[in-house]
């Protein structure tokens, strides 16, 4: 199984560098519901690989896992946050846009100034902080991969919620992504308030609904 390590950190830190920020983010591809990233600070120090060994891509990891190394990292960090875009904001902006957003929103956040950001995929040109964007960062670097549960069960949580707001759609086993029960129950029901509109399976059944009147459904 792929773990990530401090080899990006620790060249920073050997430069005096210690305060860097790992950001990744959930929930870009979902149809509905926000975009959520997460900003996680670790402490300084190569010892912390071995209390961290666990922490990884959350997408290699059980809901279980996740909740429990969620609740280390916010008890043994030196600063996180999540930060979140709504679907009107996607559906405004452009999923990339709105993702920089949360991004922003989560390094804002953070108790202290990071002086270094790690970045899974993405550059945040608009914040004047030195910052390197690597491709699976949440396999390589531990303070992304960190991130990457901290946005995950954030994200996941609210999905939670929200399936107590829109029954019938079960946000709370799919969170909100493209699988067969959710295509279902958008053909059944109808997109809801947090469907984003500007997707393509959401929007190609709204087209479809205003072609096809006899097919109304309650939207």
């Amino acid at each position: 199984m792929i773990s990530p390590d401090l080899h990006f950190e620790s060249a920073l830190w050997q430069t005096q560098i210690s305060h860097i920020a790992g950001i990744d983010e959930a929930g870009r591809g979902a149809w509905c519901g926000p975009v959520a990233a997460a900003a996680v600070i670790l402490p300084a120090e190569l010892t912390i690989l071995e209390t961290y060994q666990g922490v990884r891509d959350s997408k290699l990891m059980s809901a279980r896992q996740r909740e429990h190394w969620a609740a280390f990292i916010k008890e043994n960090v030196v600063s996180w946050q999540v930060g979140l875009a709504s679907h009107a904001e996607i559906d405004a902006l452009g999923i990339v846009p709105a993702t920089r957003l949360a991004m922003q929103r989560a390094v804002a956040g953070l108790t202290l100034q990071p002086e270094y950001l790690l970045i899974d995929a993405v550059k945040l040109p608009q914040l004047p902080i030195p910052q390197k964007s690597i491709i699976r960062g949440d396999q390589q670097s531990l303070s992304i991969a960190a991130a990457s549960i901290l946005a995950k069960t954030a994200r996941d949580a609210l999905l939670v919620e929200m399936a107590e707001i829109y029954p019938g759609y079960g946000f709370e086993r799919h969170k909100g992504y493209g699988t067969r029960c959710h295509q279902q129950s958008l053909q059944d029901l109808g997109p809801c308030e947090i469907h984003r509109r500007s997707f393509a399976p959401v929007k190609a059944l709204l087209n479809r609904a205003q072609a096809e009147p006899e097919t109304l459904f309650l939207v």
